[in-house]
């Protein structure tokens, strides 16, 4: 039996929440998804070199749901309330996916995203249970957006 959220988690799910709302945060979060599109790491140094605008809206982004995912992992959050309403964690978890392991390679650090991993890992199992399918099709809207990108670039 699932179990309700507590007042607590609630709380805090709403703080995650309202972080988001942030103008510079939102601006990343914007930022990121219009243009985060890469392959391996020397992508995403083109993409999103460190020191740049760029660089610092994909840290931005990385760090806000590694952090909200640790959360989630800890059981400060409900997963079930996390999943429900927040989706957004596993589009960037689908961006970064390609070029994790030679991420955390090339910077000796295998916790890198570790948290946005195993919360999407289980985000993946939890959802098709509920909507099987869903993940195949978000993948595929996924890769038609990316050539429109590139042609808007």
């Amino acid at each position: 039996m699932e179990t309700k959220p507590t007042h607590e988690q609630a709380q805090l799910h709403l703080q995650v929440y309202e972080m988001r709302r942030e103008a510079r945060l939102r601006q990343a979060r914007d930022w990121f998804f219009k243009n985060y599109f890469v392959e391996s790491i020397d992508d995403a140094m083109r993409v999103a070199a460190p020191g740049t605008e760029a660089g610092t809206f994909v840290m931005m982004v990385f760090g806000y749901w590694d952090q909200a995912c640790a959360l989630l992992n800890y059981g400060l959050l409900h997963e079930d309330l996390f999943f429900e309403t927040s989706g957004e964690f596993f589009g960037v978890w689908e961006r970064v996916r390609p070029t994790i392991v030679e991420g955390r390679e090339r910077w000796a650090n295998k916790l890198f995203l570790a948290n946005l991993e195993k919360a999407a890992q289980r985000y993946e199992v939890w959802i098709e249970k509920r909507a099987p399918g869903h993940i195949a099709k978000m993948r595929e809207f996924m890769k038609q957006m990316r050539p429109q990108a590139t042609k808007a670039a």
